[in-house]
């Protein structure tokens, strides 16, 4: 039964956020592009320092060339990365969050559908491989 929560905790609203937070909230938006701040962001806001953590490890590793720096890993791969993490645990708000930003940056549905695939594929053959207990003989170079 629906209860109209978003979450454990009261999100902070944007039109009710000061200082720290309404700064975060400002960068959020402006650094992915968007009008509203996610719950997530609200949620996190609880805790201003906890936002400040996550918001700055996530912007640092998502969205490098807000702080004028190159990744090595195009936008879409990071996204891509990030979906797959977030399907193989099971994190719907993340699996939706992530499934946005790729359309965003131009995924079609049959290439979400073949990420997906790869995703599934792997987690399955991980578990046979670790149900066996394989030893790894195929190694990267060093």
């Amino acid at each position: 039964m629906p209860t109209g929560r978003v979450a454990t905790v009261a999100p902070v609203p944007e039109e009710g956020a000061t200082g720290k937070v309404a700064e975060i909230y400002a960068d959020i938006r402006r650094t992915k592009g968007i009008e509203t701040v996610p719950n997530i962001w609200r949620v996190l806001a609880t805790n201003p320092d906890h936002l400040e953590l996550v918001w700055g490890r996530l912007k640092a590793i998502m969205h490098p060339e807000a702080a004028g720096r190159v990744g090595k890993l195009a936008p879409i791969t990071r996204e891509i990365i990030a979906l797959a993490v977030s399907a193989t645990n099971g994190c719907a708000y993340c699996v939706n969050s992530h499934t946005t930003a790729l359309r965003k940056l131009g995924m079609d549905v049959e290439t979400l559908g073949e990420v997906l695939a790869v995703v599934a594929l792997f987690n399955s053959t991980n578990a046979i491989a670790d149900g066996y207990q394989i030893e790894p003989d195929v190694l990267p170079p060093v």
